[in-house]
This record gives C-alpha cells, sequence and structure tokens, in this order.
C-alpha cells in the first residue's frame, strides 16, 4: 500500500467495528476469540501499525518524562540522567532532557515546552524558586519531582544528598590531616548546593580554634573556572596560601589542581591539599588522584524516577522527601602534611 494502513481499514478488512478494533488493541478480554482472530489476522495481512503517540496524545498524555539540569555538561547530572533513562526504560517511558545552563529563562522555556509535549512528569533540578510555575503544572495532572534539591513534603516530592554534611565531611577531612588555613572555591552561592557545602565547610572549621576559612568565589563551576582561581593563587606569596583547599566540585578542584602543578612551585598535598565534590570518573584518573565527596548519583537517578511513578500512579500521592549521605573518599590530593 502506498500509505500506512488505518484502523478503519483494518475494521473493514475484517468486516468489524472501528470500536472492535479498538477492544481488541486495548481491551482483548472484551472481544470473542473467533472475533480477535478475524482482526489480528488483517492487522497482520495490512501490515497496520498502531500509533500510541497519537492515542496517548488523545488521551491526554504520553509516555514520556521531562528532565530538566542545571548543566549537563558536567559528569554528575550526566551520571543522574542516566540513571534516570534506565530506570524509566523499565517503566516503558523514555526520558526528554533540557539543560537550563543556570539560566532562569532557559528553565521556563523547557517547562513549557515540556507542558506542551503533554509529558507525564517532570524532574527538575531547579535554578531559583519556581515553586509558583511547579502549582501551575500540578493542576493542569503534570506531577514533579524535585531532583539534587530538597522539598517540602507537604508540596513535592524530593531527592537529594545532605550537601550540609558532606561540605562537613570535606572540611573535617583536610582539619584531621593538620591542615589549619582552608580556602572554600565556588560559587554563586545563590545556588542552594553551593551555599550547604559552604556552611558544612564552616560547621567544621569552627571546631578547630586554630582554623581559617577563607571563601574564593569562582566565576561558575567549571574547570576553566577552577583555573582561575587557581592563577590568582600562584601569584600570592607562600605564606599568603592556603594549605588545604576545599573545591564545591571535582571540576572546580581539576582546575585548581591544574594551575598550581604547571607552575612546578606548588606541590600537592605537600604544599596544599585538595578535595572536591561528586566524585566523578575524572578524579581518579586526574594528575595527582583527587580525594573527593561521593554522591549517589545512580541511586539519585533511579530514585528520582521511581518517586514520579508514585505521584502518577496514585490517586492521592503522598509525597516524600528522599535524602542520601554523602561518602568521603580519600586519595592522594589530601595527604598527611
Amino acid at each position: 500500500m502506498n500509505r500506512s494502513a488505518s484502523i478503519k481499514d483494518v475494521a473493514n478488512h475484517a468486516s468489524v467495528a472501528v470500536g472492535t478494533v479498538s477492544n481488541v488493541l486495548n481491551y482483548p478480554d472484551r472481544v470473542s476469540q473467533r472475533t480477535k482472530e478475524r482482526v489480528l489476522r488483517a492487522i497482520e495481512e495490512l501490515g497496520f501499525i498502531r500509533n500510541d503517540a497519537a492515542r496517548q496524545l488523545r488521551a491526554g498524555q504520553s509516555r514520556t518524562i521531562g528532565l530538566i539540569v542545571l548543566d549537563v555538561g558536567n559528569p554528575f547530572f550526566t551520571s543522574v540522567v542516566r540513571a534516570a533513562e534506565d530506570a524509566a526504560a523499565l517503566h516503558g517511558s523514555a526520558v526528554l532532557l533540557g539543560d537550563s545552563g543556570h539560566n532562569a529563562g532557559r528553565e521556563a522555556n523547557y517547562i513549557d515546552l515540556f507542558q506542551e509535549q503533554r509529558v507525564q512528569g517532570l524532574l527538575i533540578s531547579p535554578v531559583g524558586d519556581v515553586t509558583e510555575r511547579l502549582d501551575q503544572l500540578r493542576e493542569r495532572g503534570v506531577p514533579t519531582v524535585l531532583v539534587d534539591r530538597l522539598a517540602d513534603e507537604s508540596q513535592y516530592s524530593s531527592v537529594s544528598v545532605d550537601d550540609d554534611a558532606g561540605g562537613y565531611l570535606a572540611a573535617r577531612h583536610l582539619l584531621d590531616t593538620r591542615r589549619r588555613r582552608l580556602a572554600f572555591v565556588g560559587g554563586p552561592t545563590s545556588i542552594r548546593q553551593v551555599a550547604d557545602r559552604l556552611q558544612g565547610a564552616r560547621r567544621a572549621v569552627k571546631e578547630e580554634e586554630d582554623a581559617t576559612l577563607e571563601v574564593l568565589d569562582s566565576d561558575g563551576q567549571t574547570v576553566l573556572a577552577g583555573r582561575s582561581v587557581g592563577n590568582m593563587l600562584v601569584e600570592r606569596g607562600r605564606t599568603e596560601l592556603p594549605d588545604g583547599i576545599f573545591c564545591a566540585n571535582d571540576l572546580l578542584a581539576l582546575g585548581v589542581m591544574q594551575s598550581l602543578t604547571m607552575t612546578h612551585t606548588l606541590r600537592i598535598p605537600e604544599d596544599i591539599a585538595l578535595i572536591g565534590y561528586d566524585d566523578i570518573d575524572f578524579a581518579v584518573s586526574a594528575v595527582v588522584p583527587l580525594s573527593s565527596i561521593r554522591q549517589p548519583t545512580e541511586a539519585i537517578g533511579r530514585t528520582a524516577i521511581e518517586l514520579l511513578t508514585e505521584e502518577v500512579e496514585a490517586e492521592n500521592p503522598k509525597h516524600r522527601a528522599v535524602i542520601f549521605t554523602p561518602e568521603l573518599v580519600v586519595r592522594q590530593s589530601t595527604g598527611r602534611a
């Protein structure tokens, strides 16, 4: 045939009503075995292909899930996305990915797009406060789960990591290796995760009377941003340098490491101990294997899908906040002073 066979073509070929064909496809137990066989034979002879996409759109939903992350170039989010895709596939769904790039306007555009696509639900690592937009989605039947951000359980389900505890672990480890002049590299602190990690680091430093914590703002959370901070440190005199650095993520830490080691005048960890956050794959293969705070990225992605599935399937879903505890991973970059 020159065109794809339609459900009406199948009905005419099998000498049944269009509704009967629909029942065979969707509710086969409602049709007699003899009629069912006749319809299935017509489907095979005509090469009919069921259009699930059109059916789902008519029903007001699809088998797709929207996922908006802050930075798809960050290996942390790449790993979370991969885990979410694998989990969604087990439920017969596919993930549509949006990268906000820490831009609230771009995030809003993706929310609009996914609503137009009639996704069955949305996973989002928000740039800022998007409560009003998410409330609008919920009113239109689109449930939302916050990813890498703790939510009020009375409003939404969420999956996150205790970043305050992670920041404390990182700084406490540096202090335990006898470092006392600490520096925190990260920014902007308007990003909740960065602020929480700094807060945890400050809590650890307060436990030691002779310890200090300097905050070095970075222009983003990339390797280049880390190198910029590292270049600034290299220009300082040795007496003005920190002896331990905690970076808000591993990309920043790798950038700082590049700057410090390229001068061949500063050694890691002999002169400066360095620890990152996320424990991305590149951490273990760095010039000096990088100590880090590990986040369970696979569990985060998998749990996000599980929470969303609960929201989609339950008539009166009970929101849940799942919080994972980060883990300290010690490597050569924080060897004893």
